[in-house]
């Protein structure tokens, strides 16, 4: 009955990823299927974490995040959690030997986010870190499945990958940050006065990073480089719009791709991997 608690956790944090976000999810079910729920489980628990500090705003979120990063930690320890996306979330971090000190700098981030509404150069690179790079090196834990010496050799890449996906997020999420949550994350924007030259040293600072979390991909195994690289498909898809309008949209729209241009992305993305050129 134990194996059917775990299923049941696990379904869970499933359903959440793929309700919160499609692309992800479709992203994550190109995968290996070895691969596929502990990805989800992660996905769960940095997800419920992020609607704490973002959607509940009619609750004490200050004791909502404590009470559920001090649940996480009891998870992990006692193996067991009644919350499901906790109870997942655990087997992962057990199973892979995922490094507590990612669970706790994402947690810190997530401190920040309570009530820190803009960010100097240090903050802005330790929130980054915390709220977006380690979540990319636990999903590396787990693509390495316990190869130490090829998860230090592709933890760089790792990093760069999430800080792009999150990058590429504020600049789309610009006017839900700025006028509804009054968050700054970029250093030195005035988004009152968004102008064509910040825009542009943010985008040159994204596309650096998406170049990096490249050469990283390239050398995943096989396993996951075909998932992995049809996430960072969408989200360089999506860049690629952004760059081509103008600040004032920014502030004004929230850019998607297309769901037809996602199916290119994969079909093109089958293809290539069949070229063996992946």
């Amino acid at each position: 009955m134990m194996q059917l608690f775990h299923a049941v956790s696990e379904v869970c944090s499933r359903v959440t990823t793929e309700r919160y976000s499609t692309s992800f999810s479709s992203a994550i079910k190109l995968l290996h299927n070895d691969l596929r729920q502990p990805i989800f489980n992660i996905y769960g628990l940095v997800r419920f974490a992020d609607e704490i500090v973002d959607t509940f705003h009619d609750h004490d979120k200050s004791l909502l995040l404590a009470e559920f990063k001090q649940q996480t930690y009891d998870a992990i320890e006692r193996k067991i959690s009644l919350n499901p996306i906790l109870h997942s979330f655990q087997l992962t971090v057990n199973a892979y030997n995922i490094d507590h000190s990612l669970i706790d700098a994402f947690f810190r981030s997530m401190e920040m986010d309570l009530d820190k509404k803009a960010y100097d150069h240090q903050g802005y690179i330790d929130y980054i870190y915390g709220s977006a790079e380690v979540v990319g090196l636990m999903c590396l834990y787990v693509f390495c499945e316990g190869d130490r010496q090829l998860y230090d050799k592709l933890k760089g890449s790792a990093r760069s990958l999430g800080a792009a996906f999150q990058k590429v997020n504020f600049l789309r999420d610009l006017n839900a940050d700025f006028k509804q949550l009054d968050r700054v994350y970029f250093p030195g924007c005035d988004f009152t006065n968004f102008t064509d030259c910040d825009k542009t040293k943010i985008e040159a600072d994204i596309q650096a990073d998406f170049d990096e979390a490249y050469n990283g991909i390239m050398q995943l195994p096989v396993k996951a480089r075909f998932g992995v690289y049809v996430a960072y498909k969408y989200y360089l898809s999506l860049f690629r719009r952004i760059k081509r309008i103008k600040p004032a949209r920014i502030m004004q729209e929230r850019v998607r791709v297309p769901d037809y241009r996602k199916a290119a992305i994969v079909l093109r993305a089958g293809v290539k991997q069949q070229l063996g050129m992946m």
